[in-house]
């Protein structure tokens, strides 16, 4: 929707050239019916100049007309063609000149720790070109030599929201599509924050795989060396009762 321009001085020339109602005047510019009427005794925009809406192409003469036949008749803002879609303007965020060296970096940061996250999610988070992160994602950037992984968030390209957010699209996106994720890529797809609130799940190593249902019990049968001999059985050898029937 179109918006008036300086609709306080607008007001002060309706007033002043029209004799539409002050209802009519206050939701044209916006304003309060009480405000308006202020205008009209002096009370308010003391000293500020009317602004034409009619010579400066916001307002057709024919609407002025209309409304003060019709104290019912609301006023309508002419439409500018050349200030259609104007608010709907989408593009890469804008990023200070002094951290956009700081975004390959970041783009490899999102390429290896999120993975799952599309170039067009990449470039809306951090402000950058998509040839840019394919360029990082084969590892053909100029200086790829030289870029280490910096967290988007800690740099101040993007919010810590706007980042848990993309990752949540993209794990709806990918169970979405039933494709089936390892543990390491479950974890990425939550927030940052769950992620750091998760216990890591044990694993036993495969080659001792099966013995943690192995317990050490009282029904296994006690071993000859675990007995403890008696002192006696040391001067009682085999040897000594030979001796002693030849003596």
């Amino acid at each position: 929707m179109a918006k008036l321009l300086h609709p306080k001085a607008t007001a002060v020339w309706l007033v002043d050239n029209t004799t539409m109602s002050f209802k009519q005047i206050a939701d044209f510019v916006d304003m309060h019916e009480l405000e308006v009427q202020g205008i009209a005794d002096g009370d308010v925009a003391t000293g500020v100049k009317g602004f034409d809406p009619v010579t400066n192409n916001q307002l057709e003469q024919s609407e002025i007309t209309s409304a003060e036949k019709n104290p019912m008749y609301k006023l309508k803002i002419k439409p500018n063609s050349a200030a259609s879609g104007e608010e709907k303007r989408r593009g890469p965020r804008y990023t200070p000149l002094s951290k956009r060296q700081d975004r390959p970096a970041s783009i490899l940061w999102l390429v290896k720790f999120h993975p799952e996250l599309t170039d067009g999610q990449i470039s809306k988070l951090v402000g950058t070109t998509k040839p840019t992160i394919q360029a990082i994602r084969e590892r053909t950037h100029w200086n790829i030599s030289n870029i280490q992984p910096i967290d988007p968030v800690a740099l101040g390209l993007c919010k810590q929201s706007e980042l848990d957010e993309a990752v949540q699209k993209a794990n709806a996106r990918k169970a979405a599509e039933g494709t089936v994720m390892s543990d390491d890529e479950r974890r990425k797809l939550v927030s940052t924050e769950q992620s750091l609130g998760m216990v890591a799940e044990p694993k036993i190593p495969s080659a001792i795989e099966g013995l943690e249902s192995f317990s050490l019990s009282t029904d296994m049968p006690d071993k000859e060396e675990d007995k403890v001999p008696d002192a006696d059985s040391f001067f009682n050898l085999p040897g000594d009762s030979k001796d002693d029937d030849d003596a």
